[in-house]
């Protein structure tokens, strides 16, 4: 990829933690009971992101023309735990959910960083997968300790 397609490439990135840090700061400042959508919003994105992570997965296995057998059947499955694992995440809209959901997004980046290697994929684009998970991982740290406050 060239600079300009990394530059893209950050810049959707950043767009796609636009609702992560939007709906935590807005859970600060609407009434309780408005929180509690946000709350509910920000998990169910996490399903979608953790989704488009395994997506990823399944795209790069197919590509790859000299992959044994047993690494493509694993790396398909990588594709769909993190999405189950999300969406199990919502059978409780608690402390938990979010735990879930970080646990997830968290193993998601290391296997990414070890699957990374195997393909040809720039040094730029882990860099921006660690930064964007940091961020994911930060709000929903955040936006479950916003909203515990607010409830006690």
């Amino acid at each position: 990829m060239n600079t300009l397609d990394k530059q893209f490439a950050t810049r959707l990135g950043i767009a796609a933690l636009s609702p992560f840090v939007l709906l935590m700061l807005l859970c600060c400042v609407v009434p309780l009971e408005v929180a509690e959508f946000f709350v509910s919003a920000q998990l169910v994105y996490g399903i979608a992101i953790l989704g488009f992570l395994g997506g990823l997965h399944w795209g790069l296995s197919f590509i790859s023309k000299e992959r044994s057998v047993q690494d493509l059947k694993r790396d398909l499955l990588w594709g769909v735990v993190p999405t189950i694992v999300a969406w199990f995440s919502m059978a409780y809209i608690s402390g938990a959910a979010f735990l879930v959901q970080m646990i997830a997004f968290i193993f998601s980046y290391q296997y990414d960083k070890r699957m990374y290697q195997r393909f040809d994929i720039p040094p730029w684009f882990l860099e921006l997968r660690f930064r964007l998970t940091s961020v994911v991982v930060a709000t929903q740290i955040l936006m479950f300790v916003i909203f515990t406050v607010r409830s006690h």
